[in-house]
């Protein structure tokens, strides 16, 4: 497991992110969006706020908060 405390010295600046499959098109609300930035870590952004830093996460504090890297197209 990553050590939490170095999630966010991590460089994501080639990070991939994607939409949530169930979005459906262009979301004028704005849709969660999220890469994998490592073995295990993920970085989750919001598409109506690109300027904003993503926050990042272990993929234990994802299934903690009942987020599936699987709704987006990606495997654990």
């Amino acid at each position: 497991m990553p050590n939490e405390s170095n999630l966010y010295a991590l460089d994501i600046t080639s990070a991939y992110f994607v939409q949530a499959q169930a979005c459906g098109g262009p979301c004028p609300e704005g849709c969660v969006t999220l890469a994998r930035i490592g073995d295990g870590v993920w970085a989750l952004g919001d598409s109506k706020r690109p300027d904003k830093d993503p926050l990042r996460f272990t993929t234990a504090e994802l299934d903690a908060a009942g987020i599936d890297p699987a709704r987006f197209g990606l495997a654990l």
